[in-house]
């Protein structure tokens, strides 16, 4: 399995602790006790870090940008798996310029497949498509 689709699983894990713990701790220091209670593989664990460091710093900005996308969605409405998804793919779409966007978008369907329910690959990608186009990242 490749190391930066594990790195987004175990993300995702941490995530989705994170808020069912109620948001109460610093997601980094969430990560840091998920981490030490894990053997994860260097580079894995590198690519985790960076992606829970770039959400732990934007945050407030990946939710405005995923409210105002996902239309008739609140984000409290939406499962937390999909929410979380879609809060990764949008800090890789954000802030890591090196991750091609249809790599990212491939990884969260990926995920939301795996782990969400039913509709969830379908309403990730129409999420994320509609994000691509809203920040002119696809041409319409």
């Amino acid at each position: 399995m490749r190391r930066r689709h594990k790195a987004r699983r175990w993300v995702l894990q941490i995530l989705y602790a994170w808020e069912v713990q109620g948001n109460e701790r610093d997601l980094r220091e969430e990560a840091t006790g998920f981490f030490e209670r894990r053997r994860i593989a260097s580079e894995t664990r590198a690519f985790a870090q960076t992606l829970i460091d770039v959400l732990a710093a934007h945050i407030g900005e990946i939710d405005r940008v995923l409210a105002e996308s996902a239309e008739n969605w609140d984000l409290d409405r939406m499962s937390i798996i999909d929410r979380n998804v879609l809060r990764m793919a949008l800090a890789e779409i954000l802030h890591l310029d090196d991750i091609p966007l249809r790599v990212t978008i491939d990884e969260a369907v990926t995920l939301s497949t795996r782990y969400g329910g039913q509709d969830s690959p379908r309403f990730v990608n129409g999420v994320l498509d509609a994000i691509a186009h809203r920040l002119d990242l696809i041409p319409s």
